[in-house]
């Protein structure tokens, strides 16, 4: 049976990947050709011949597309990118939204939605840090 972290195809319900997450999805038959409807919803790596990797980069649905080497479809599915909704808290001031990832200590987050000016600030300062990690590994 499928998990969270692992799909199968030919379920009849649309495969389901968190914003910023990897999930493991396998296929019957060896894979000549992936092709992700929307790459800015969704991304596909192949890990091996039965075995794709699928990585949500943003909100939405799309689709998901697997061919063999004669061109015959393996799946054809539809994919849905939604957020993560464990440990989150969302704070609303009017039209405006900020989102904090609680676990245990509320910290601001980058999403997708936000207010701009957070999610600015926010983006800056995790740039900036991984700047200095980089820097500092070399």
């Amino acid at each position: 049976p499928a998990s969270a972290a692992m799909a199968e195809e030919g379920t009849g319900e649309p495969v389901t990947v968190i914003v910023d997450r990897a999930k493991v999805f396998r296929i019957s038959r060896p894979a000549a050709t992936v092709i992700i409807g929307n790459p800015s919803i969704a991304d596909a790596t192949v890990e091996d011949e039965k075995t794709l990797v699928l990585t949500g980069r943003s909100f939405g649905v799309t689709n998901l597309i697997v061919l063999d080497a004669a061109g015959n479809p393996i799946v054809d599915e539809t994919l849905v990118v939604r957020g993560h909704e464990a440990n989150t808290v969302r704070i609303y001031r009017r039209s405006e939204r900020e989102t904090l990832a609680c676990a245990p200590v509320c910290e601001p987050t980058l999403t997708i939605g936000d207010n701009v000016t957070t999610f600015a600030f926010a983006s800056d300062q995790i740039k900036a840090r991984n700047e200095l990690s980089d820097a500092q590994s070399k």
